[in-house]
């Protein structure tokens, strides 16, 4: 079992984590802890060698792990465990497996009550490195890795999606007089997003900005609630966003707007953060629940799942969102796995931002595939 971190220690790096300052020094922390004993991993019926992918392929044609529809197969807990998942929405589509897992009751199987409880990244964070919730449905942001450089155990141990080739989730803009989608000047420009420069959109918006004469350094932030960035560029209170799934479909094709890029195609920038709880003290209900979580993958989101019109309807509901505007976008890659080297180029444009300093985390240190590849049945 890895040593956990004092909790005088762990209250003083509430804050100054999220500031990008050093840790308690002398106190120990999640990098210096013994590693925890090696589990068994067993293979797992209808989990193949498609099951698992090279985290060194980077093609963005790569086609995601997938197990047969159903696999794995359940593992109850002996114990029912309660499990607190923050989330900084519901309304988003990158969100709908783990509410599919919910209503479908493929947590339950595993012996789990999941809540998903709303809150932001800054405000759930604090709470998922003490153990006040148990994961975090979001992504490595800066504050997240400043955290973990800062003695907090807390690991990215799944990934959430990489989008449709076709997709134009990403980064829009107001075109000015005498503009158009291959001549912007977006140096100045004042973006709307939900995090700000610590996102980890900044990674692929900033390889958009450059292509426009911009680029982090040059362009100012407005943090915004989900529900207020396409309100925002539509009255002007920002000239750009990073728009979703399927937001972004209510600007498409009007003349005033350009899409100037989005994610990198096959690698997922976010995903399930796990704290001290089950990374540490409770790890069967943290594979448990990734095995919940991949089975609904591959029993519900293979392939093109917005062909089916019903299941179309049960993501609407689910989303509280209309049919008709989640059905014009195309269906995106769900995607367990984590890539080789994400958090090394998202820390490199936190950096480039000015949000995070000193000494980059290590990947080892920020990512761990050993529960989504014990529940598929891989040995590392």
């Amino acid at each position: 079992m890895r040593t956990r971190t004092p909790l005088t220690c762990t209250v003083v790096l509430l804050t100054a984590s999220l500031l990008g300052a050093a840790g308690c020094a002398g106190n120990g922390s999640a990098g210096d802890s013994a590693a925890a004993a090696p589990r068994t991993v067993e293979p797992v019926a209808g989990c193949g060698a498609g099951s698992w992918t090279d985290p060194a392929d980077l093609a963005p044609d790569r086609k995601p792990a997938r197990c047969d529809k159903g696999a794995p197969a359940a593992q109850p807990l002996a114990k029912k465990r309660k499990i607190t998942v923050a989330t900084g929405t519901l309304s988003a589509e990158y969100v709908a497996p783990l509410q599919v897992a919910v209503a479908k009751g493929e947590f339950a199987k595993e012996g789990l009550d999941v809540e998903l409880k709303v809150l932001p990244t800054p405000d759930a964070l604090p709470l998922l490195a003490k153990g006040d919730v148990d994961a975090q449905w979001a992504a490595p942001e800066a504050a997240v890795m400043n955290g973990i450089n800062g003695g907090f155990d807390i690991k990215w141990v799944a990934g959430n999606f990489s989008p449709d080739p076709t997709s134009k989730s990403g980064l829009w803009v107001r075109l000015k007089d005498g503009e158009s989608a291959d001549r912007v000047e977006m140096a100045g420009r004042k973006m709307g997003t939900m995090i700000g420069k610590g996102s980890v959109i900044a990674y692929p918006m900033d390889t958009s900005l450059k292509r426009h004469g911009g680029g982090l350094d040059k362009i100012s932030f407005q943090q915004l609630g989900s529900a207020d960035v396409l309100t925002a560029l539509q009255n002007g209170g920002v000239d750009s966003a990073w728009l979703l799934d399927p937001i972004w479909r209510k600007v498409d094709g009007d003349k005033k707007y350009a899409f100037l890029g989005g994610q990198p195609v096959g690698e997922p920038l976010g995903g399930l953060l796990f704290g001290p709880t089950l990374l540490n003290k409770d790890p069967d209900a943290g594979v448990a629940f990734l095995r919940a979580y991949i089975r609904t993958v591959n029993t519900y989101f293979t392939g093109d799942y917005k062909s089916d019109p019903a299941f179309v309807a049960e993501l609407a509901k689910l989303m509280k969102t209309d049919k008709a505007t989640l059905r014009s976008t195309p269906s995106m890659r769900m995607d367990w796995e984590i890539r080789k080297g994400t958090t090394d180029r998202l820390q490199k444009a936190y950096a480039d931002s000015g949000v995070s300093k000193g000494t980059p985390v290590p990947e080892t240190k920020a990512v761990d595939r050993a529960m989504y590849s014990e529940a598929v049945g891989h040995k590392l």
